[in-house]
């Protein structure tokens, strides 16, 4: 089960490293920003078709989702200088809460 998780996270910080790097490759017109972002959506996938082998599906996603926005987001403010407003904070919030209660709670993990 814990090999899932090691899944799950690489998959994670593959899919944030490949969203943040769509901002570098300009439309997809420059070459290096462009493979690293390709190689990092499919180092994303594999990992979660990996994943799936441990932990249900839905449980996987709700993680990869949850964390992914909440990563991305942060990787945003700080890197990119985005600004978020406090109805994009709640809706991160109710994400977050979410994939804490599928995880505590859910009677199929």
């Amino acid at each position: 089960m814990y090999v899932g998780y090691l899944y799950l996270a690489i998959a994670i910080i593959s899919e944030v490293i490949g969203s943040n790097m769509v901002v570098n490759t300009e439309g997809f017109t420059k070459l290096k920003p462009t493979l690293i972002c390709i190689l990092c959506f499919g180092i994303a996938i594999y990992m979660l078709s990996l994943t799936v082998h441990y932990i249900p599906l839905y449980i996987a996603y709700a993680i990869w989702g949850g964390l992914g926005i909440v990563l991305v987001t942060i990787v945003g403010v700080v890197f990119w200088k985005q600004s978020v407003d406090i109805p994009t904070l709640i809706g991160i919030f109710l994400t977050v809460a979410g994939v804490v209660v599928v995880n505590l709670f859910g009677k199929t993990h």
